[in-house]
C-alpha cells in the first residue's frame, strides 16, 4: 500500500506507520518470548517423565525444575520489557495489546508453573502407601 503524505508534512505519516509496525514488532516478539517460556516448562516436563527413574531420585525433579523455573523467569521477563518498550511507542493506526494482558498472560504463566514445581516435589510414584 503506497502511502501518499501532503507537501510539507516532514515525513510524520512514514513515521508514524514505523512506528505502528515496531509495536506490532514487539507484540510479536512477546508471543516468540512466550513460546519459548512454554518450551522450557515442556523440556521440563519431559525430562522428569523421561528420566525420572534417575539416581539420586531427586536429581531428574531438580534438573525439571531449573528447566520450570527458567520458563516463568522467561515468562515474566518478556512481559516486563514489553512493557517497558510500549511505554516508549505511541501506536498511531491500531490499538495495541495493553499492558494488563501482558502482565495477566506472563504472571498466569508463571504462576502455572510454581505449581507445576510444587506438585512435582509432592508427588509420589503412584502407589497408594506413603514412604
Amino acid at each position: 500500500m503506497l502511502v501518499t503524505e501532503p507537501k510539507g508534512s516532514g515525513g510524520e505519516t512514514r513515521t508514524d506507520l514505523a512506528e505502528d509496525r515496531t509495536v506490532m514488532a514487539l507484540e510479536r516478539t512477546f508471543a516468540g518470548w512466550m513460546r519459548t517460556a512454554f518450551a522450557a516448562i515442556g523440556i521440563g516436563l519431559a525430562f522428569r517423565a523421561l528420566f525420572g527413574a534417575l539416581e539420586p531420585p531427586w536429581l531428574a525433579k531438580a534438573i525439571a525444575t531449573i528447566f520450570i523455573l527458567a520458563g516463568a523467569w522467561l515468562a515474566v521477563n518478556a512481559q516486563h520489557r514489553a512493557c517497558q518498550s510500549l511505554d516508549r511507542l505511541d501506536a498511531h493506526s491500531f490499538e495495541p495489546i495493553s499492558r494488563p494482558n501482558f502482565r495477566l498472560l506472563a504472571w498466569s504463566v508463571a504462576a502455572g508453573a510454581f505449581l507445576l514445581v510444587a506438585g512435582l516435589w509432592v508427588m509420589n510414584d503412584g502407589s497408594l502407601k506413603q514412604g
